[in-house]
């Protein structure tokens, strides 16, 4: 099965040594025997068609799905397309935004603040803890989408689309190191310092990526969410 990866920023360069935004997809998912190929839509490469892969996963940024750029409303359009030719799709923070935007949603600057690092949501039921990094959230949901996760914090944390689309606002191919990397690379200016400061405290609190990678493998695989 070929998975799309359609990366919509790229890692600080000082944590580039651990690859860049698609590596850490293709390491969450190895295993499951998907061959991937990525499109730096980013940089305005995209595929021809919304059936060149069997799947798509569309990555976290550090834009907002709402700010006047290039390669904004051609992803929209491609999301419509892959949602329409019935491919699944996952999305990703950014990808889990614009997808919702996409779909008819909408997607603010909360007014809250922001979301870092290990984090617990109810996760249909159960407590799930994922690495957060984010300001924006999903503040309309799609009519298709129905809520799978949420927390105090942030109620559309996880979102399913039928067996269309699934996706998910934190961030399950981040480990410790990554994000406390962003925490010394990308967050001083923009993440309030006390925030930083308990990240850097809490980063090695275990989390529940596996968990979420097998979910997504499985959506990919089987159109559901186990």
């Amino acid at each position: 099965m070929k998975i799309g990866i359609l990366q919509t920023g790229h890692a600080p360069d000082e944590l580039r040594s651990s690859g860049d935004i698609s590596d850490h997809f293709e390491k969450m998912l190895s295993g499951q025997g998907f061959d991937f190929v990525t499109y730096s839509v980013v940089d305005m490469a995209f595929p021809l068609s919304a059936t060149d892969c069997d799947g798509w996963i569309i990555t976290g940024s550090k834009h907002g799905a709402y700010e006047d750029l290039p390669f904004i409303a051609p992803l929209m359009a491609l999301i419509q397309d892959i949602y329409n030719a019935d491919v699944p799709l996952v999305g990703i923070c950014f990808g889990h935004q614009i997808i919702a935007q996409a779909l008819g949603g909408r997607v603010e600057k909360f007014a809250g603040g922001w979301s870092v690092g290990p984090t617990t949501y109810d996760w249909n039921g159960t407590a799930v803890s994922l690495n957060a990094w984010h300001q924006d959230q999903v503040v309309v949901r799609p009519r298709d989408a129905t809520v799978y996760a949420s927390s105090d914090f942030c109620e559309n944390a996880a979102l399913v689309y039928g067996r269309r689309a699934f996706t998910v606002q934190p961030h399950p191919e981040y480990d410790a190191n990554f994000i406390s990397g962003l925490a010394t690379h990308r967050g001083p200016g923009v993440v309030p310092d006390d925030q930083l400061a308990d990240l850097r405290a809490r980063a090695d609190i275990a989390v529940d990526n596996a968990q979420i990678a097998a979910q997504i493998a499985g959506f990919f695989k089987e159109r559901t969410i186990q």
